[in-house]
């Protein structure tokens, strides 16, 4: 039964095959769009997904975000309209039918853009739920993704057509059921627009202390209304999302620019190391110094980053 389900592919599996030989995300010389590969079932791994289309074109995968999960195969896509701290999921893959797929980064100003061009209506709705939800893939749109793909084969041709085709894009998507959710973080009156530029301001002044009302006020949103919709579009507090972004960027700081614990708890805002410890443990799973050193592959030592607390 298994085998059966990962046969189903989209042709869009075909235009992408080629391009992904080995597993692995996969930059392309269009602007915004990536491709991926994977060739077996992966638990879920902590990322933070901009808003983007993302599809596979076999296979099987699942974004969970605040507890919620939402699968996508070569029928359904993913859509996410805002920064979203989540963890993907591999569900359906294998060497001999690989789960290939693309992401594409949407643009905001393009959707408000084609909102206003298309006539297209704007949203009455205060709140579609999250800033992720799952749409059911239409003819047309499939249709543009494959000439989008196409001109990877055309790289002189991208400059002047891939702008052309990214647009067609946003528009299609706008026209499935998923354009209630784009089109609100594309109203400046909008809960889901404000909640878009506090998290532009947090991921700017993670380090910072965060005073809600204060945040709340610069989004033009009383603290109570601030709080209740940053949760249900986001999944999380924003004290949460600050630590999310926190801890993530101390991670990366150890892993690639070789700060210790102590000097990478302090670097992110944290005032103790071991309160930073113990909630990059709740987040990865482990303690912060064993993580990085599995992360480069090495033998876990007590003081391999220079501090026996992490």
């Amino acid at each position: 039964m298994i085998h059966t389900t990962l046969r189903h592919e989209s042709p869009l599996a075909l235009n992408i095959d080629p391009r992904v030989s080995v597993p692995g995300d996969f930059a392309t010389s269009i602007p915004g769009l990536s491709l991926f590969r994977r060739d077996q079932p992966a638990p879920p791994a902590v990322c933070m997904v901009e808003p983007s289309l993302i599809l596979v074109g076999r296979g099987e995968k699942r974004l969970w975000v605040g507890g919620e999960g939402y699968s996508y195969d070569h029928s359904r896509f993913l859509v996410t309209s805002l920064d979203l701290p989540a963890n993907s999921e591999v569900i359906l893959a294998s060497p001999e039918q690989p789960c290939v797929g693309l992401v594409l980064k949407l643009d905001v100003s393009m959707l408000a853009e084609v909102i206003t061009k298309g006539g297209l209506p704007a949203t009455r709705l205060r709140s579609v739920g999250t800033g992720a939800g799952i749409g059911n893939m239409s003819s047309a749109l499939e249709g543009a993704l494959d000439r989008l793909l196409a001109l990877l084969d055309e790289p002189e041709a991208i400059p002047v057509l891939a702008p052309l085709i990214l647009r067609e894009i946003h528009y299609r998507l706008l026209n499935t059921d998923q354009g209630a959710r784009l089109r609100q973080i594309t109203a400046v009156d909008g809960q889901g627009y404000r909640i878009a530029k506090a998290i532009d301001w947090l991921k700017v002044n993670y380090t910072a202390a965060l005073r809600i009302d204060e945040l709340a006020a610069r989004v033009q949103m009383s603290a109570p209304t601030f709080h209740h919709h940053f949760r249900q579009l986001t999944g999380m507090s924003p004290l949460q999302y600050q630590k999310w972004l926190r801890l993530n960027e101390a991670r990366r700081l150890m892993l690639m620019e070789r700060l210790d614990v102590s000097r990478a708890a302090f670097a992110v805002g944290y005032e103790s190391p071991s309160q930073f410890s113990r909630e990059y443990g709740r987040l990865f799973g482990t303690a912060p110094s064993r993580d990085i050193a599995l992360l480069r592959g090495q033998p876990f030592e007590a003081e391999a980053l220079g501090n026996a607390a992490g």
